[in-house]
């Protein structure tokens, strides 16, 4: 039960950077983003993504397994599209 709580969780997380992202493509503008936020995020998750592929190898932890390397994915994107996008202003 709680692996699908996890898994649901996870996925709406994960999604809720997808408005940013289609903002940011749309207007092709981050002026108004702070990259450090998103460093320090990207930082934070990958710290997590450590655990929880300790915890996938030992057989438990698969949803956060996956629900993290979604959102690591997601603020990755978001990060190339403010070093994109700053790079052209």
């Amino acid at each position: 039960m709680f692996a699908i709580m996890q898994l649901i969780g996870g996925v709406i997380l994960s999604l809720g950077w997808i408005p940013q992202i289609i903002q940011i493509l749309k207007s092709k503008s981050v002026a108004d983003l702070n990259l450090k936020s998103y460093l320090l995020m990207l930082f934070g998750i990958s710290l997590m993504e450590a655990y929880a592929i300790s915890l996938a190898v030992t057989g438990v932890g698969l949803a956060f397994l996956i629900t993290n390397t979604m959102s690591l994915c997601v603020v990755l994107l978001v990060i190339i599209l403010v070093l994109k996008y700053r790079i052209r202003s």
